[in-house]
């Protein structure tokens, strides 16, 4: 979800007026899958770098995480929508941490869609964290496969996703999901995280459901 910056930068506003508008846009996507019937989402809200932005924006992104948690996942939630978050929770301050782990618990029991929001998330740390994981526990070298590794990622029962959607017009993934990612389709967009809504996420479909998936086959 990129471009907030730019987005408020274009119309003279603060940065953080970008980040609040970026949480409308994720309700409006969240909505929107519901409605096509996608069963898992995940969405990159915060990066292990995004810590090395401003003092003040970061501050302001924390308290517009808590407020989101507060305003619109509940509603969500009401729509069958689960929140669980993957990625570092230490460095967050501590009511919100307390705030992800309440809503974690009160969403444990819907089933319409997954929704994974992935903060101070990196994917290099993942998989360094999962490789510390084996040593600490003693595995055997030859028992280490990609299984075994997968099951110690952050979120072993998260899907690998079918697709990447990725707004803004840059072109790369950023840290995001790196092993996740191996075969998954990559779809990139020039709107503004802000702007974007059904119509893209319908477009993005559209583009990824005439792709034919090989998987490193013929």
């Amino acid at each position: 979800m990129d471009g907030n910056g730019r987005w408020a930068d274009a119309r003279g506003l603060q940065v953080e007026a970008g980040h609040r508008e970026g949480t409308r846009a994720l309700r409006r996507t969240v909505e929107a899958a519901l409605e096509l019937g996608i069963e898992s989402l995940t969405v990159y809200a915060f990066s292990t770098e995004n810590w090395l932005r401003p003092p003040a924006e970061v501050d302001s992104l924390m308290e517009i995480f808590s407020e989101t948690i507060d305003r619109e996942l509940p509603d969500l939630a009401k729509q069958g929508v689960r929140t669980r978050f993957i990625g570092r929770r230490d460095r967050a301050p501590v009511e919100l941490q307390e705030r992800m782990a309440d809503l974690e618990l009160h969403t444990a029991d819907r089933e319409r869609l997954q929704l994974w929001i992935a903060f101070d998330y990196g994917g290099r740390a993942e998989i360094v964290e999962a490789t510390r994981r084996l040593v600490e526990e003693g595995v055997d070298p030859r028992d280490i496969d990609e299984n075994a590794i997968a099951s110690r990622l952050y979120a072993p029962s998260m899907p690998e996703p079918d697709l990447l959607i990725r707004t803004s017009g840059e072109l790369r993934v950023s840290n995001f999901l790196l092993w996740q990612l191996a075969y998954t389709e990559l779809v990139f967009v020039d709107t503004l995280w802000p702007d974007f809504g059904e119509r893209h996420l319908r477009q993005a479909l559209a583009e990824y459901a005439g792709r034919r998936r090989r998987f490193g086959g013929r």
